[in-house]
């Protein structure tokens, strides 16, 4: 009896002289360097229609525009009076006003860079306090229950300490948006590193992988969405922790205009505040997108 010849030995099949030249391999590479060849014909891909980059922006935009004639026609009717509601267009000459001086400039400025500073540093001890103590049971035991007392205390009560503590400056508002920002970060990567696959993990030390670089090579970018879903929970504790330093002991800042537009009866300058702290988280937060988009391209 005479066996069939074995077909899947070769790259390629032949499928008869209409069929074309054979499917090109696609290369897939994995976080530890190694690749398989995967051969697909064209009609074994199935891609889905996607919609357009500009068709999701125009239809984000959709919501923001009603609110705004919300605002503008309910400000036009008089239902509610002007002290309590403000129209848009007082609220755009406030800011045009603003600008005019330099404040609306420097005041922007200045709590970006207090959020970003307070932000990369509460993140990078995070994302440290995270790795360790989701890596070491013996770890966990020891500073979990401590670091899980001190992320229930809320942002006011660290106020009147480190005013105590560093004074009225820079450096005790940094601090405050750092403290903020550094729980969303540790839980995420601490809960995440918990549950990496354990057969990824065998692997990389099968390939001589030993704890940083197994570390760094497998079980961050094992997490890197979770890792990425912290930092834009940090960035948002940030922003929310700067409003808090800022209002207290602040001479300058988006926090400082809101307090001092309050006690001014500016409504005007309180909206337009809250919609400037906006439109800044909302562009700080784009910008985590796009470091999400690099990393995983890079070990995604």
């Amino acid at each position: 009896m005479t066996n069939a010849p074995d077909t899947m030995t070769t790259d390629t099949q032949w499928q008869g002289p209409d069929s074309g030249p054979p499917a090109p391999a696609v290369q897939y590479s994995s976080v530890l360097g190694s690749s398989a060849a995967v051969t697909a014909t064209p009609g074994s891909i199935v891609r889905g229609r996607t919609p357009r980059r500009s068709a999701i922006l125009l239809f984000g935009a959709v919501l923001p525009i009603a609110l705004l004639a919300a605002w503008w026609g309910i400000a036009a009717s008089g239902v509610v009076p002007a002290y309590r509601l403000p129209s848009p267009a007082a609220v755009w000459e406030a800011g045009v006003d603003l600008a005019a001086t330099g404040q609306l400039a420097q005041y922007s400025a200045i709590s970006t860079q207090r959020v970003i500073l307070g932000f990369l540093a509460g993140s990078a001890i995070g994302l440290v306090l995270g790795s360790i103590v989701g890596l070491s049971r013996w770890a966990s035991a020891f500073l979990a229950p401590t670091i899980g007392g001190f992320r229930a205390v809320p942002s006011l009560a660290w106020v009147p300490l480190l005013i105590l503590y560093i004074g009225i400056n820079e450096d005790s508002k940094v601090t405050l948006i750092a403290v903020g920002a550094l729980f969303p970060v540790y839980t995420t990567v601490a809960g995440a590193l918990r549950h990496v696959d354990p057969q990824l993990v065998e692997l990389g030390r099968a390939y001589g992988l030993r704890r940083w670089t197994l570390l760094m090579r497998v079980q961050l970018p094992a997490v890197i969405p979770t890792i990425v879903s912290g930092l834009r929970l940090a960035l948002a504790q940030a922003w929310l922790f700067l409003v808090a330093a800022e209002l207290i002991a602040s001479s300058m800042g988006l926090g400082f205009l809101l307090i001092d537009s309050q006690n001014n009866g500016r409504l005007d300058r309180i909206f337009l505040a809250i919609i400037v702290l906006a439109i800044l988280g909302k562009t700080t937060d784009a910008l985590i997108g796009l470091l999400e988009r690099y990393l995983l391209r890079r070990w995604g």
